[in-house]
């Protein structure tokens, strides 16, 4: 419970620790946005920890061994690397690009980079390292794509061992 002193300054303020998933939408900027404008500066908060969690699709060569016309590829170790290489600089891209919009903000921010399946390793990390709330965005599937395609914002709100939040974008965003 919160209490105003003499002066009117708050007293009992919570510092919070929150997870944002950031991935290439801009569902997932959107939402790291809306956090820093909306809920940093809540009174009520002292601006705690962001940690901006990253899940990388897991590259395994094995799952891909037939090539068009028929018969086996071979993945030399270097085009692996290459992937491997790819998928690092594009982690590394997205997460500076984040890190950046919390740094106009004067928040501190912290990295995770995970790999597998987003919406396991999102869960997974909220329950490794515990956090107050998790901030994914919403790419505005309708009912039929989100069945087929799955939701990891859906999956979240439902496995997730913390309080939830999903932002949707504005309209005009989601048609880009």
């Amino acid at each position: 419970m919160m209490e105003e002193s003499r002066e009117g300054e708050i007293i009992g303020k919570k510092k919070m620790k929150m997870m944002v998933a950031i991935d290439e939408s801009e569902g997932s900027f959107y939402a790291l946005q809306w956090t820093l404008d909306n809920l940093i500066n809540e009174p009520s908060i002292e601006g705690g920890l962001i940690t901006l969690v990253h899940v990388q699709q897991p590259f395994n060569p094995a799952a891909y061994p037939i090539i068009p016309g028929g018969g086996a590829a071979f993945y030399t170790p270097t085009l692996v690397e290459s992937v491997r290489k790819s998928q690092q600089d594009t982690s590394a891209a997205l997460l500076s690009r984040a890190l950046n919009m919390c740094s106009d903000k004067m928040v501190k921010a912290e990295t995770l980079v995970l790999e597998g399946d987003a919406k396991d390793m999102i869960c997974q990390a909220t329950e490794q390292n515990p956090v107050d709330l998790l901030v994914v965005g919403s790419r505005g599937l309708g009912k039929i794509k989100r069945a087929f395609l799955g939701s990891v914002s859906d999956y979240c709100s439902h496995h997730a061992k913390c309080p939830i939040l999903i932002v949707r974008p504005p309209r005009e965003l989601l048609t880009k």
